[in-house]
């Protein structure tokens, strides 16, 4: 696996990940997926200010499939 693969020497996107792992939290059923996406969304939330939280909470809200 290349480092690209594993996030390494790309951008960091806090918003994004905490979108993708608040809607993985969402919409799993509850189990080890949902408690690691819980685990993922929170783990970025600590490394983000209120401002991105909302804007990440935000996006989740308006995903639609397909996007």
């Amino acid at each position: 696996m290349s480092s690209a693969h594993r996030g390494r020497g790309v951008p960091k996107d806090y918003v994004e990940a905490y979108k993708w792992f608040a809607l993985a939290a969402t919409k799993s059923s509850p189990g080890k997926t949902r408690d690691n996406a819980i685990k993922g969304r929170d783990a970025v939330a600590s490394e983000m200010t209120q401002a991105q939280i909302a804007e990440g909470q935000k996006l989740a809200r308006e995903w639609k499939p397909g996007q």
